[in-house]
């Protein structure tokens, strides 16, 4: 049997990147994945350019049951010293909108400065394994699919259940129950909505349609970025950032003008072109045919300006600065980047991120319930987690 010093379950952004600091420090470390390549989801992110970091990454912009857990660890490793290493690689990166950082060429940058960390630390990674078994008496003995390994210590850094095409599983959740450990229900997160049928055909028609907007949940969280309309509902950062805080049966509300104010740019219009048609002035500041779906809709009328009397001139723009949408539900984890909730951080360390009660025992990454808003903040939590996991292994 195979003895090693640490065993990783799990070869993403975490576990990679926690198995090459731990095999720096001069620990034995083995790597297990059940997919034929390391990295999968690195290589899907951000277009393929990998959203590796948020300039701007604080606590503040984490989901989690205990939101002062993810504070130790994003402040012990942050976004400069994971761009530090970039910069140490030579990978060419730009900034993006709102603090998100991109690699200029792909996102196998990430994996092979993954890899290739791994190499300087020795750390020996086998793809297509699967884990049958795990039990634990004074370390950690795993059965595989071609074999069986041991170490004293076990860091699982399996994912959440986004994009099952990658090779997503409920692998890390099983664990945690199998050592006692609880975990919160998961769903997607960063995910599209989709509608309900009336309002989805006759906002079809808008496919492939962006508009910059603020959308508000009714818990009252705000984001601020652009919507997209899209054949099955709505899209687009907005409404990805917006999905994390939406529960099923809940209204979003939509500011499609948030730059301008319609009320007084209507106004202004009328003064000077009173016969224009309501259509025709709104298709100066929105899309024209989102204009001509909410004509259809019946959310707007169908006339001119100077047909507008004050009030429904008032109840209009009101309409456009706050139009509420109750979305059918999102598109699930075939589409989320994210699973929310995951093994509760009651369980662990925020400074090792080792089980409390089961010594030797980690979890690091996504599958802890610690979710990070659109724009490289899950990756960061990536980085920091499985670098604190790394200096007390």
């Amino acid at each position: 049997m195979e003895k090693f010093d640490v065993i990783i379950i799990g070869a993403g952004a975490a576990g990679l990147f926690c198995a090459a600091q731990a095999g720096q420090r001069g620990k034995r470390v083995l790597v297990l994945d059940n997919g034929k390549k390391a990295g999968r989801k690195i290589l899907m992110s951000g277009g393929g350019r990998c959203n590796f970091t948020n300039l701007y990454t604080e606590p503040a912009a984490y989901l989690s049951h205990n939101p002062h857990f993810c504070k130790s660890a994003l402040a012990r490793y942050t976004q400069w010293d994971f761009i530090d290493l970039v910069n140490r690689h030579g990978i060419q990166w730009h900034e993006k909108t709102l603090g998100q950082l991109f690699c200029d060429d792909s996102a196998q940058q990430i994996v092979d400065l993954l890899l290739k960390e791994c190499e300087a630390g020795q750390v020996t990674l086998r793809l297509r394994s699967e884990v049958l078994k795990v039990t634990r008496d004074e370390g950690y003995t795993l059965e595989l699919n071609g074999g069986t390994v041991q170490a004293e210590k076990l860091v699982i850094a399996s994912g959440g259940l986004s994009m099952p095409g990658l090779g997503a599983s409920p692998f890390g959740y099983k664990i945690a129950e199998q050592f006692g450990l609880n975990v919160f229900p998961t769903r997607a997160g960063l995910v599209p909505f989709t509608l309900h049928k009336p309002l989805l055909e006759q906002l079809q028609t808008l496919s492939g349609v962006a508009v910059p907007a603020v959308m508000t949940s009714e818990s009252g969280v705000v984001f601020k970025e652009a919507l997209l309309f899209t054949h099955r509902g709505l899209s687009g950062p907005a409404v990805l950032q917006l999905s994390s805080y939406w529960q099923p049966g809940e209204f979003v509300t939509i500011n499609l003008s948030p730059d301008r104010d319609l009320h007084a740019f209507i106004s202004e219009e009328r003064e000077t072109h009173p016969n224009q048609s309501l259509k025709n002035t709104l298709a100066k500041v929105l899309p024209r045919r989102l204009v001509e779906s909410l004509q259809l809709l019946g959310t707007l009328p169908e006339c001119t300006l100077k047909q507008l009397n004050s009030r429904q001139q008032s109840e209009l723009a009101e309409t456009l600065h706050g139009w509420r949408v109750q979305p059918n539900g999102t598109e699930g984890y075939r589409t989320a980047e994210v699973t929310l909730g995951g093994v509760d951080t009651g369980a662990l360390s925020s400074k090792t991120m080792e089980t409390r009660d089961v010594p030797g025992l980690y979890f690091i990454g996504e599958v802890v319930d610690v979710t990070g808003w659109l724009g490289g903040y899950n990756f960061q939590w990536a980085w920091s987690s499985a670098w604190a996991c790394a200096q007390a292994l």
